[in-house]
C-alpha cells in the first residue's frame, strides 16, 4: 500500500521557521517527482513547491520564493520543506504529493493526509 506521511507541522510565531518532512513507503519513489501543496480554510488547494527525482527542476510558488526551500533526502523516498520567515498567510494544511512536478495538482498520483501549519501574528 502506497503511503505518504507528512510531519513537522505545528504552531509558530510570524517570522519563525518550520521544517516539514514527507516519508514515502509502499513503493520506490526514487524515480518520482514530488511536491508540496497547501490548503487554507475556505480556499482551494494551491501549489507550494516541487522537485524532480534527482533533486533538480525545482519550482516555487511566487508567494514562497526566497523563504521556502524544497529538498529530497538521500534515500529519495523522503522530501523536506524548510519554511523560514513564516507569515500568518502561510497558515494552512500542507500536503505532500508524488508523481509529477509543477503546479497542477491533478497531475500527481499520490497524496498524504496533510500536516497543519499555523502561524500566529
Amino acid at each position: 500500500q502506497v503511503q505518504l506521511v507528512e510531519s513537522g507541522g505545528g504552531l509558530v510565531q510570524a517570522g519563525g521557521s518550520l521544517r516539514l518532512s514527507c516519508a514515502a513507503s509502499g513503493r520506490t519513489f526514487g524515480s518520482y517527482s514530488m511536491g508540496w501543496f497547501r490548503q487554507a480554510p475556505g480556499k482551494e488547494r494551491e501549489f507550494v513547491a516541487s522537485i524532480n527525482w534527482i533533486g533538480g527542476n525545482i519550482y516555487y510558488a511566487d508567494s514562497v520564493k526566497g523563504r521556502f526551500t524544497i529538498s529530497r533526502g538521500n534515500a529519495k523516498n523522503t522530501m523536506y520543506l524548510q519554511m523560514n520567515s513564516l507569515k500568518p498567510e502561510d497558515t494552512a494544511v500542507y500536503y505532500c504529493a508524488a508523481g509529477s512536478v509543477g503546479g497542477r495538482a491533478s497531475a500527481y498520483d499520490y497524496w498524504g493526509q496533510g500536516t497543519q501549519v499555523t502561524v500566529s501574528s
